[in-house]
């Protein structure tokens, strides 16, 4: 099978074509024929070395953590999948997206809306279950909730807000000018132009912030949070000491790959509640695997960056 992987760490051009062998699936396992598949920061990140030291790879590495394809076997023990079904799922760690086949865990996987393209499945995965599990399970966000949302118009950032606005949540969001017309067309109700006005003069008493962007934005959000609020970043390690002093709870999520919450964001998809948005469709190719890195690297790609396969 044809695969876009990196032989080492370093720069977009590490991203090389190599034949690789279909992989082998285990007896809880689907072979999924690959469609369509989707960038996500995580992937440069690990591109550059960035977690080589806590997460050591093995060469040559297939990147990509976002699936949307047909299954094309199943393993002996899987019994919520058959052979021709259209499929969606956020793969393990091991088994890299940038490809014409992906081995997936049968608990990892959730049957793709018929309604619903596979550019579109495939931009969910990963960015719609960090959105959802900051939200929902860390967050706990009901009807009513204030919630601040960063960088709105990214992956996680734009997922998230529909799901927020579905639950009955208030959001603030940030990005530059050029997209508040977008966020608004997203749910949002207060619009924050990161470049013009500084949030923390926006935003008071939020019950649940989510980080999307670390660093001096991370520590600052916790201004804006009320006594006994929450926030979750996805880029960094909240003040736990600041946070103390005012009873924040707060969490530094790494997502837990859950195909019963995919299955659920499947059917808000397929009722047009939750809307992919697609900024940039590339190819599988060495060519169309490093632009899209460069454009996630930039920080400012509009909703997803998605790989077209078939």
């Amino acid at each position: 099978m044809k695969a876009i992987v990196i032989e080492q760490y370093g720069e977009a051009n590490e991203l090389v074509e190599k034949e690789l062998p279909i992989p082998e699936i285990k007896s809880n396992q689907v072979l999924i024929e690959m469609h369509a598949t989707s960038i996500n920061p995580i992937d440069w990140k690990i591109r550059t070395g960035y977690f080589s030291e806590n997460m050591p790879f093995e060469f040559p590495l297939i990147l990509g953590w976002d699936a949307a394809g047909v299954v094309s076997k199943v393993g002996s023990d899987v019994t919520k999948f058959k052979e021709g079904d259209e499929v969606f799922a956020r793969p393990a760690m091991a088994n890299g997206t940038y490809a014409e086949y992906v081995a997936v865990d049968e608990s990892l996987v959730a049957l793709k809306p018929e309604n619903v393209s596979y550019n579109d499945a495939a931009s969910v995965p990963l960015a719609g279950l960090t959105a959802w599990q900051s939200l929902l399970d860390f967050g706990k966000i009901k009807s009513g909730d204030k919630v601040l949302i960063h960088a709105g118009a990214g992956g996680v950032g734009s997922l998230g807000i529909q799901i927020a606005k579905h639950f009955g949540a208030y959001v603030y969001s940030t990005a530059s000018g050029k997209n508040e017309d977008y966020l608004k067309q997203l749910g949002v109700d207060e619009f924050i132009n990161y470049k013009t006005t500084d949030f923390t003069d926006v935003v008071k008493d939020a019950d649940l912030v989510v980080d999307t962007m670390g660093g001096d934005i991370l520590e600052k959000s916790l201004d804006v949070v009320k006594d006994g609020g929450k926030l979750v970043s996805i880029s960094g390690q909240p003040n736990a000491e600041k946070a103390a002093k005012r009873d924040i709870e707060t969490k530094a999520l790494w997502l837990d790959p859950n195909g019963k919450q995919l299955a659920e964001m499947g059917e808000l998809m397929s009722k047009g509640i939750i809307k992919a948005q697609i900024g940039h469709k590339l190819p599988l190719t060495k060519e169309g695997l490093r632009e899209a890195h460069k454009i996630s690297e930039t920080h400012h790609a509009k909703g997803k960056i998605v790989i077209e396969i078939k």
